[in-house]
């Protein structure tokens, strides 16, 4: 068996984990709203329509923050048809995705939904179709108390307090031609300047995030960053990173698609990089910081959509049945993202019910179950929380078509202080063996070891589905002998290693 090691010390230190990088998202796209969250007359829906079923799934997911109502849908919402009377909202033709909106889940509901779901709402304002002037007229309306026309039109809708909304997106993905109302990085830049100057005198206590490149792969990334921020840095707070992973090239080639997390931490540290260049350039004191609000494996659903009618009612798109490989790389994304916890302070797994989401609901009356990736993420948010530790990892590694010099293991560790707890999330990205992995935890003096749960499935094709899941299990907890202990993790696997500091 192939060995590896773990060293980690607290005084490794990344940074404070900010909750919301356990943040998801939910765009008025497919089934994600309708038959996903809101489904009025599902035997588990309550007053408000929302699914009962959905809701504890997303509870036992933790998500502190979810973005909401786009995505590319927002570049052509008109937040007022979505609020007052529903019997008085509007049917639209929605562009963004070629289907009817008929607006009776809109902004209030979704602030409710929020409260039943234990997350805080991250509002994206249309920068496509509109401007500064309805970007404050909407923040006046969420967050302003009373006594203007817009706030007392809020309390006139039932919600006599304001809601309080702190996380605000700037547009969406305007470096897209396929985005309603695409701009060139100077028009972009001038107007999220202008629009974010507003915002911040509607609400001074708000953050603010400005749009990076749509993906990794565009050609103007980079540049794009380096003028947005140009126009911008003095008025937002973070810059946004979006990016998903399906299979490379035809071969079925699994050992490159695991090893994209390390694509994704290159990404990572070149964005960072562009937003330190700038504010050397303004020789600026702050740091913009990184909100990477899409992110997840999309690839299943690609041909299947192709075959979609235009303008019908919440049909089933971008519905992608996940394999057991995607919720490997999806740990692994995790992990990625908790390395670079002292610049990444927002993360959304895009997105959270039936749109490439861990949680998928039947038609009809069927239940709502969990697909492979859930269990990655439900971990990472129960058990990630604290202070983001380096890891030193000494591994065996294979070099695959994409990469070379891929570790087996990849790791991050996190240490609670306040709970007194330490927490070793670990993939093995190797197909074809298990590696036996000493974890030392002996700067930390004494520890037991509490907990060992594992994630792991022979068919890394096996999916999930309402009636058959492939879940975590345990296995036994080895004994600590001076700080260290021995954990087999096996082929394509996720794993989490729980310790008490004694």
């Amino acid at each position: 068996m192939k060995q590896a090691k773990i060293t980690v010390d607290h005084r490794s230190k990344i940074s404070v984990i900010d909750k919301r990088i356990y943040g998801s998202f939910i765009e008025h796209l497919g089934r994600a709203v309708y038959n996903g969250i809101y489904q009025p007359g599902h035997p588990t829906a309550d007053e408000q329509g929302f699914r009962g079923d959905v809701l504890e799934l997303v509870r036992k997911l933790n998500v502190p923050i979810v973005r909401y109502p786009g995505g590319n849908f927002v570049s052509g919402f008109k937040w007022e048809d979505s609020v007052g009377p529903k019997e008085q909202r509007p049917f639209r033709l929605e562009l963004a995705w070629f289907v009817v909106e008929t607006n009776q889940f809109g902004l209030n509901e979704f602030c409710d939904w929020a409260k039943k779901a234990d997350t805080d709402v991250m509002m994206a304002v249309n920068l496509g179709t509109r401007g500064p002037m309805e970007a404050k007229e909407l923040i006046e309306y969420c967050n302003h108390p009373s006594g203007t026309a817009l706030s007392d039109l809020r309390i006139q809708h039932g919600y006599k307090e304001p809601h309080n909304i702190k996380t605000w997106c700037l547009g969406n993905e305007m470096d897209g031609p396929w985005q309603i109302g695409h701009k060139t990085a100077d028009e972009y830049g001038r107007v999220a300047c202008e629009t974010a100057k507003v915002m911040k005198w509607v609400d001074p206590d708000i953050e603010l995030v400005v749009c990076g490149s749509s993906s990794k792969t565009m050609p103007t990334y980079l540049q794009w960053e380096e003028t947005v921020l140009g126009h911008t840095y003095e008025n937002v707070d973070l810059l946004s990173l979006h990016q998903y992973y399906g299979y490379p090239n035809s071969d079925n080639d699994t050992q490159s698609f695991l090893s994209k997390a390390d694509e994704m931490d290159e990404f990572i540290k070149e964005v960072i990089a562009v937003c330190d260049m700038v504010q050397a350039k303004k020789h600026g004191s702050k740091k913009i910081n990184l909100s990477f609000d899409e992110w997840n494996v999309w690839y299943h659903s690609n041909e299947q959509d192709k075959k979609l009618l235009k303008w019908v009612q919440a049909p089933h798109q971008l519905e992608d049945i996940y394999l057991f490989e995607d919720a490997v790389l999806v740990g692994d994304m995790l992990i990625t993202l908790l390395k670079n916890a002292d610049r990444v302070k927002v993360a959304c797994l895009a997105q959270l019910v039936n749109v490439i989401a861990p949680i998928m609901t039947e038609d009809g009356d069927g239940p709502a179950w969990c697909q492979t990736i859930f269990y990655p993420f439900m971990h990472a948010s129960n058990y990630g929380r604290g202070v983001a530790l380096n890891t030193e990892v000494e591994s065996p590694k294979y070099s695959c078509l994409q990469r070379s010099d891929v570790n087996h293991i990849n790791s991050v560790a996190v240490h609670n202080e306040e709970e007194g707890t330490v927490t070793v999330f670990a993939v093995n990205r190797n197909l074809e063996d298990d590696v036996e992995t000493e974890i030392d935890l002996r700067p930390f003096g004494s520890v037991e070891c509490e907990e060992v749960i594992c994630y792991s499935n022979d068919d890394i094709k096996a999916c999930n589905s309402a009636s058959n899941q492939v879940v975590p299990h345990n296995v036994p907890v080895p004994a600590v002998e001076n700080g260290k202990i021995k954990v087999c993790l096996p082929k394509a696997s996720w794993n989490v290693v729980r310790f008490r500091v004694k």
